[in-house]
């Protein structure tokens, strides 16, 4: 079953991010004392007696300034209404009605499908009293709480899941989840709101415009993904402030969930460091990869520039030249479709099973053909067999007489090997050498 979608709106500073941590478990929002800290929409899973929900915790509502990023917040609010099965509108129990509280209140008696009033701040049964000057906003009984300690959380979402209703759909377990990672102001964002065809994410020339991780469902030709937009990762050194920490902890973390990651390098600038950084956490992490030299557009002599792009990645990779590597442009659309569907080619492979028997035949001929260097003894390094022990990723096991005298090299011979023979295309392949009991 679909799991209804549960959008949390309100002025800037209200607590909806710390509401939103605690509907699902875990330190996921931004937190920190400054307004205007959550900047785009956000995504996690809650559950309640049993039914699960989607939550969204969205930018803080400003209705009339003409900050930039405020404009875009409203835009970003206004979306998620427009998504949501309710929308939880956050007030401060402290502060009373605020002017730009009953500006949002007219928004969402207009616009939002079901709303439940939540007056946040309310520490004591003695300060229940005061959420009775909430019934002027037209939007039904206010719901008193404190989201830093819980009280009364739980009779919230009683009310919050008696509005929503179960709806039918597939086990998000079946998408491709892909993450679009690289260094900041690479054209992450550009390139999800490309494939989306609206403004899913905030996007100016700002560095360091998009903090937290954004998901969105993207479907193309039947096939549903879950399109990961995630902050842009920065160098350790350069994280000095809070915010900035929480964002590369939680774009690591995006890495870690995702099944693909397409890697953004600038066309431009060429490959750094940083990219090679950001490239190999999702390598560490086992994630199919795929690289898209964004911005191609402002490159010419595109055969010949391509190749030499590739030979410097591989060069500078060169146990990774099975990542593919794509030339796309997020400004102009070109090739982002099949960047798009070579991560799915990837995610394919990434979910891949050899038969036993068609591995151990091949093994058998090559470890015959090129067998592994022999003990200082003199005694020979026999293989017995070999499986495929699991897959997304994908993890071989070879079985030996004696494994402490194989090298690193020989190991990678094998590997290699695999590859020609079997794909797995922009996966990382794990090939170890057993020990088999006796």
């Amino acid at each position: 079953m679909a799991k209804p979608i549960v959008a949390i709106v309100g002025r800037p500073n209200v607590g909806k991010s710390t509401l939103f941590n605690r509907l699902i478990g875990r330190r996921q929002a931004i937190v920190f004392g400054e307004p205007g800290v959550t900047r785009d929409r956000h995504y996690g899973e809650s559950d309640w007696t049993g039914k699960e929900f989607i939550v969204i915790d969205t930018g803080g509502y400003v209705p009339d300034s003409s900050d930039v990023f405020e404009e875009a917040i409203r835009e970003q609010v206004k979306q998620s209404i427009g998504e949501a099965d309710v929308a939880m509108f956050v007030v401060d129990g402290r502060d009373g009605i605020m002017p730009m509280d009953e500006e949002i209140a007219g928004i969402l008696r207009k616009h939002a499908k079901r709303v439940i009033l939540v007056v946040n701040k309310i520490d004591s049964e003695k300060q229940d009293a005061e959420t009775g000057q909430f019934y002027s906003l037209g939007l039904g009984d206010p719901y008193p709480i404190s989201a830093v300690s819980g009280r009364s959380v739980g009779d919230m979402l009683d009310a919050v899941l008696a509005e929503v209703q179960e709806f039918s759909g597939e086990d998000e377990d079946a998408y491709m989840h892909l993450a679009i990672i690289g260094k900041p102001n690479v054209g992450k964002s550009s390139l999800t709101n490309a494939f989306l065809g609206f403004d899913r994410s905030i996007v100016t020339d700002i560095p360091g415009t998009t903090r937290d991780s954004v998901d969105s469902v993207l479907k193309y030709y039947g096939k549903k993904i879950i399109l990961v937009d995630t902050a842009g990762l920065r160098k350790k050194s350069k994280v000095k402030e809070n915010i900035e920490f929480f964002s590369t902890l939680r774009t690591l973390k995006s890495i870690q969930r995702c099944d693909v990651a397409l890697m953004l390098m600038d066309a431009v600038e060429g490959v750094t460091h940083q990219d090679l950084d950001v490239l190999g956490e999702a390598i560490q992490y086992k994630k199919g990869v795929v690289i898209a030299l964004n911005k191609w557009d402002l490159v010419d002599k595109e055969d010949e520039e391509l190749h030499k792009f590739r030979e410097k990645i591989y060069e500078r990779l060169p146990m990774h030249t099975y990542i593919p590597v794509i030339s796309t442009s997020a400004e102009t659309k070109q090739r982002i479709y099949k960047a798009l569907e070579t991560c799915i080619e990837v995610f394919e492979e990434r979910k891949k099973r050899i038969e036993t028997s068609a591995l151990n035949d091949f093994l058998f001929e090559l470890l015959r053909q090129t067998p592994p260097p022999s003990s200082p003894t003199g005694k020979e390094t026999k293989f017995y067999y070999a499986t495929q022990v699991k897959g997304s990723p994908p993890v071989l096991l070879l079985f030996m007489n004696e494994t402490k005298f194989i090298p690193d090299t020989y190991q990678r011979f094998v590997e290699k090997q695999i590859r020609g023979k079997f794909g797995f295309t922009g996966v990382p392949l794990t090939v170890n050498f057993r020990k088999r009991k006796n």
